[in-house]
């Protein structure tokens, strides 16, 4: 039995078609399956509540590519980028062929990777769950009828929770997979529930082929003012890309992965993927009403059997809670999913030394050297003794999903800014007056971070009288209406002056020890945009 059919059908491409095969379903019946399969409950006012098991995020250590003539010379190889044989795909892709032959029941879904057509990628994945199907076909881009009627494939992901790997017999590192082949255009995955693989993957997937077309692919939201001034916001998780981008003020044109072609800011996707955790309808007003939607997929929130009602603040089954839904759920959200050039870059990070200000104007280079650098630092975990911050680097602010070497897309990001006279900040959400390990140090409060980011992006902190960082040399307003000019002095929050200095010296050094991977691969301008500790600066 098949309910709605393939234009190119599953044998088509070599696998096998079940007994009842689900193609292109809608939001509705998707939950419907998914609740008459147990896969998760409906909350009292309509999300789908699912929980993803033992992975409740992305497993970065069980991730592959295969090491073939196309990606030898192409890959950027390394502790990100790990080899798989094309051989151990071979006997992996043969036993999850095997595996859905076992299938009674599969859930194929035929979306576009990218808003902008032509540099869009057509991709068809294959799931054992409802819940995954609905997941992905939120957070695509769906097509038309029409394109429907006459989808052809490109790359097809297939998706199996409940596959077990071999490592022995498939070159992997555990019983959790995620193998992408770009020759064959093929990507598994399998042993584990958590559907931003399958989201993550088409973003490898473009971040790979859209560089050699010309366009810069990121990991960053966007959204637009009502001049048409388009903003982009980098950022690792956590650091606020989705909170800052969710902007009643301006229209959304995505919260997580674009493309930034000669012509437009392009979504790759159709949907917004956002934390949960603690989620509150004073701080995030406009993701906080996409809870109370059918429609929306909320992933390891806590949620009452009885009452279904839901606890975001409850992390025991997740700190890293998600919700999925799409992008017209944000009342003021791009219809086109594009927008114009950016007039605005903002590199967002979330220090939790408590050393750099809230927001620095960047040089060109200093934007590059900040991309490529990529940083952000969390609490080190809730182990006892830890006493320290954890620094994360991660290079163009999302190392795991850049399959090329960092230099193509941070010199595409130069030259486009270079081209477009972009105007550069970098914006710290994290802790203030101390470190986060701290007794008594508190997160950036958001209204000043929102203020700090409106006077960026109507032009009017131009305006401001700003001074040089001393040790990261960039510049940083003095005051800003509106905004406690304390906060604008990092060194001046805290209590031991001292002891930020050191603090702001250990961090200087954690920049320049990462960046040095980098030195190579960038002209002199950007290897002086390094940050130099305060007293060498000086002298």
């Amino acid at each position: 039995m098949s309910e709605t059919s393939l234009h190119v059908p599953l044998s088509a491409q070599g696998l096998p078609e079940p007994a009842t095969l689900f193609a292109n379903l809608g939001t509705a019946p998707l939950v419907e399956h998914a609740v008459r399969n147990g896969e998760g409950l409906l909350a009292a006012e309509g999300p789908l509540v699912v929980e993803t098991g033992k992975h409740t995020g992305r497993s970065a250590k069980d991730k592959f590519i295969v090491r073939d003539a196309e990606t030898e010379n192409t890959v950027w190889w390394g502790k990100t980028n790990v080899a798989m044989t094309p051989e151990h795909f071979a006997a992996l892709k043969a036993d999850f062929i095997k595996a859905l032959g076992e299938k009674d029941t599969l859930y194929v879904a035929d979306l576009f990777g990218g808003s902008q057509p032509e540099y869009r990628v057509n991709v068809r994945i294959v799931n054992e769950l409802a819940w995954h199907n609905l997941f992905i076909r939120t957070l695509l881009v769906r097509p038309s009828d029409a394109e429907q009627a006459s989808f052809v494939p490109e790359y097809t992901i297939i998706d199996l929770p409940s596959f077990r790997a071999d490592p022995a017999r498939h070159g992997c590192r555990s019983e959790t997979v995620i193998a992408v082949n770009f020759t064959e255009k093929l990507i598994l995955i399998g042993g584990t529930a958590y559907a931003g693989e399958m989201k993550k993957s088409v973003f490898g997937i473009l971040n790979y082929l859209l560089p050699v077309k010309g366009v810069m692919p990121m990991h960053c939201s966007a959204n637009i003012g009502a001049n048409g001034d388009t903003a982009v916001f980098f950022g690792l998780s956590g650091t606020g890309k989705t909170t800052l981008s969710a902007d009643a003020s301006r229209t959304l044109i995505g919260d997580d992965e674009h493309g930034w072609s000669d012509t437009a800011v392009f979504n790759f996707e159709g949907g917004c993927y956002a934390k949960m955790i603690r989620l509150s309808p004073e701080a995030e007003p406009e993701i906080f009403a996409t809870t109370k939607r059918f429609g929306t997929v909320l992933e390891n929130v806590v949620i009452d059997p009885e009452t279904r009602t839901l606890d975001f603040d409850d992390n025991s089954l997740a700190e890293n809670s998600r919700g999925s839904y799409p992008i017209d759920f944000i009342p003021n959200a791009s219809v086109e999913n594009m927008g114009p050039v950016p007039k605005n870059i903002i590199m967002l990070t979330a220090d939790a030394y408590g050393v750099l200000p809230p927001i620095a104007r960047l040089t060109p280079d200093q934007a590059m050297y900040h991309f490529l650098s990529g940083y952000t630092a969390r609490v080190a975990g809730t182990e006892i003794g830890v006493t320290e911050p954890e620094a994360t680097f991660s290079t163009c602010f999302g190392a795991p999903f850049m399959p090329r070497h960092p230099s193509v897309y941070g010199n595409l990001l130069k030259e486009r800014i270079a081209k477009g006279a972009v105007s550069c900040w970098l914006v710290n959400t994290g802790w203030t007056g101390g470190k986060a390990t701290m007794d008594g140090i508190k997160r950036m409060p958001i209204k000043a971070t929102r203020a700090l980011l409106n006077a960026a992006l109507d032009g009017s902190l131009n305006d401001a009288e700003f001074r040089k960082d001393p040790n990261f040399g960039f510049e940083v307003p003095v005051a800003v209406p509106g905004v406690d000019s304390k906060l604008l002095d990092p060194r001046g929050a805290w209590a031991d002056v001292n002891e930020y200095d050191k603090t702001a010296q250990t961090l200087v050094h954690q920049f320049v020890d990462n960046f040095a991977q980098f030195a190579e691969h960038v002209d002199e301008g950007v290897r002086q945009a390094a940050p130099v500790a305060a007293q060498a600066f000086a002298a």
